[in-house]
């Protein structure tokens, strides 16, 4: 069976490292024999004005209904993002914040403090890159951005976290660095269309 991967290019610049990074991972995914689709956040518009999830709240936009459908169609997703105050880029966030909604990704449950889980059966990676060193990140932070992502974000609605990795530090980074990051990124995309 064909493996369906969505790739979500969560970096508000267009043509960023995250881009390349992501376009490795696409086209070894696809030579593998993987049906692959992209979703691009700086090509993304909607409002980035959340207050929450209260009866009344804005519908989604098209680009969020379609980040919807796009995570629906998956079997496996990849997020890439830069790694900015210890988190995803706020337009990255107002994405989960507005699209991971209560009924499409998860509903809690009337008693008690479960939850249901609506994507399980999907599997991700993450891709972060950044100026912290990823060892520096983890002795001193102990891994924020890692940690929720992995277990705030994809786990919270039923996605298994496989490969969460961290690039860094990119401003300086010589280039054979840089290519390493992108055939790591291959590999991984390689991995995750057997």
């Amino acid at each position: 069976m064909t493996r369906r991967i969505f790739i979500w290019i969560a970096h508000p610049r267009a043509n960023s490292l995250n881009h390349a990074l992501a376009e490795r991972y696409a086209s070894a995914a696809r030579e593998a024999g993987a049906d692959v689709r992209v979703q691009d956040l700086s090509a993304m518009r909607f409002s980035q004005d959340f207050t929450g999830y209260v009866s009344g709240h804005a519908p989604l936009e098209p680009d969020l209904l379609a980040w919807q459908d796009n995570l629906k169609w998956a079997d496996h997703v990849l997020w890439v993002h830069p790694y900015w105050w210890a988190g995803m880029p706020s337009k990255a966030r107002a994405v989960l914040e507005r699209a991971l909604s209560p009924g499409f990704a998860y509903k809690y449950r009337k008693t008690g403090m479960l939850w249901d889980k609506h994507l399980t059966g999907r599997t991700g990676d993450v891709i972060v890159t950044g100026d912290t060193p990823p060892i520096l990140d983890t002795l001193l932070y102990g891994r924020p951005g890692r940690r929720a992502v992995r277990n705030q974000m994809l786990d919270f609605v039923g996605i298994k976290p496989r490969k969460i990795v961290q690039f860094g530090a990119v401003r300086g980074a010589p280039e054979r660095k840089i290519t390493r990051w992108l055939d790591r990124a291959a590999h991984l995309g390689r991995t995750a269309a057997a």
